[in-house]
């Protein structure tokens, strides 16, 4: 059963940032599969066709510039918004980049970009 609303998928370790993330992404009229890690957003992937992705890049285990990349390769048509509290200049290859302290206004403007 789908919504018909577009998934974003959100990887993110503090749940007080997915939560954030989810709120604004609701808001935006996106559906949201959040995952606490890398390897928790692998084992969706293939129930999940997101869309645009939101994800951390200082992550446990499996880092979040390697997940980026796995959704990369899977998802082509996926906008990749990766997000951390590391220099900006240190962020991998992405669609676009969302310092942290994550700002709605911030959000809400990349998210223009993603085809709905």
């Amino acid at each position: 059963m789908t919504s018909g609303r577009p998934l974003a998928l959100v990887v993110e370790d503090s749940a007080d940032q997915s939560d954030l993330l989810r709120r604004y992404l609701d808001r935006e009229g996106f559906d949201v599969f959040a995952a606490v890690d890398a390897e928790s957003a692998i084992a969706a992937f293939p129930t999940i066709t997101p869309v645009v992705a939101v994800i951390d890049l200082l992550l446990p285990g499996i880092t979040g510039e390697e997940c980026a990349r796995l959704v990369q390769e899977r998802y082509p048509d996926c906008f990749l918004i990766v997000s951390s509290v590391l220099d900006v200049a240190d962020y991998p290859d992405a669609d676009a980049a969302l310092p942290k302290p994550i700002v709605g206004a911030d959000l809400r403007r990349l998210l223009r970009e993603v085809p709905r």
